[in-house]
């Protein structure tokens, strides 16, 4: 039986997945889309969702193309709950704090008592988040708090490793979308910058991201709490602290691509309504832009949720894309798989 850990053996295929499909498209690039051998996105239903991401691609990448970009401007920005992997019916993070906040209830026996902890800790997630954002950021300040960066994410690379879906029955770091994974290798392969520009915790996200999607940390940007340097002895770290810095969601996420990207993306993904402004902000720039959204419709495979969902509610969106001529993709009919198939 092989003992390698499932994450480590997904994570060496899909390396070896994106160095394959460098070299294919590297090879091939001159040949027009769709050529036998030469598909990119071969997860991908053909339809005008995909077409679009083609076309984009070879518009922005080709030398002599009227919407010629060069490399350094190539960036690309996607969201992560929702748009690169599962976030329904519970945001993965906030599953990690449900099971930090358990393991924490001994040294704060308070809890028992006192909400939104004691509903958590009864497994009564939806009433744990009655309270909206206050009660939101009270649990992830409890669970993430108090320890070192390099602590922390050894935590959430344990967790995430290790803890499993219930519907799924696979751990949650293997419930990312194979469709997005062929997104993100075929831009990179094309000269693209990929980042990740979320609401969730960037601490959280960087401990998966690079292992994950390819991204490596600095290149994620998303909610931060505030952190503290410590020097004690010979031993310096950062310190996450109990506070909020930084919510990185709505009209926030154009400001944090500013500051941590300093350069307007010409492509964006997402799939809720907090994604809007970021969608906004990169296609109302100069030149071929893209915007995408992704709608879950496919409550089979996956989920189906939109404008009535508290998790991931896409209304805004729905109303907006066709102004803004973003696409719409489908994951009933845009996309022939969900998840990566398990080794």
């Amino acid at each position: 039986m092989n003992a390698t850990p499932i994450a480590t053996r997904m994570s060496r295929r899909r390396w070896l997945a994106a160095a394959l499909l460098s070299v294919v498209l590297a090879a091939c690039a001159p040949l027009p889309p769709g050529a036998a051998g030469t598909d990119p996105l071969p997860s991908w239903n053909a339809g005008p969702a995909k077409q679009r991401i083609i076309d984009f691609v070879r518009a922005v990448s080709t030398e002599g193309s009227k919407d010629y970009v060069a490399p350094a401007e190539r960036v690309a920005v996607f969201d992560n709950d929702g748009t690169l992997w599962t976030e329904y019916p519970m945001y993965t993070q906030m599953l990690f704090v449900f099971d930090r906040i358990k393991a924490l209830a001994p040294q704060h026996p308070q809890w028992q008592q006192q909400e939104p902890f004691k509903s958590a800790l009864a497994g009564d997630l939806r009433g744990a988040l009655a309270g909206g954002e206050q009660a939101i950021a009270q649990l992830v300040l409890a669970a993430q708090s108090g320890m070192s960066t390099e602590a922390f994410e050894g935590q959430v690379r344990r967790w995430i490793g290790q803890a499993q879906d219930p519907r799924f029955k696979r751990p949650y770091e293997t419930l990312s979308y194979q469709p997005m994974h062929e997104v993100l290798w075929y831009l990179r392969a094309s000269g693209f910058t990929t980042y990740i520009v979320s609401g969730g915790s960037q601490a959280f996200m960087r401990a998966f991201a690079d292992r994950v999607y390819g991204i490596p940390p600095e290149r994620v940007i998303g909610t931060r709490q505030q952190l503290e340097f410590q020097v004690r002895g010979r031993n310096a770290e950062l310190l996450l602290l109990p506070k909020v810095d930084f919510v990185n969601d709505g009209d926030n996420k154009p400001v944090a691509i500013d500051a941590g990207v300093g350069r307007r993306p010409i492509a964006a993904f997402g799939n809720s309504d907090g994604d809007v402004p970021m969608l906004q902000y990169t296609t109302s720039g100069p030149g071929l832009r893209l915007g995408m959204l992704v709608h879950h419709d496919d409550a089979q495979r996956e989920y189906a949720y939109d404008r009535a969902s508290a998790i991931g509610r896409l209304s805004q969106g729905l109303d907006l894309y066709k102004t803004w001529g973003w696409t719409l993709i489908s994951m009933k009919n845009d996309w022939k798989t969900v998840f990566d198939p398990l080794p």
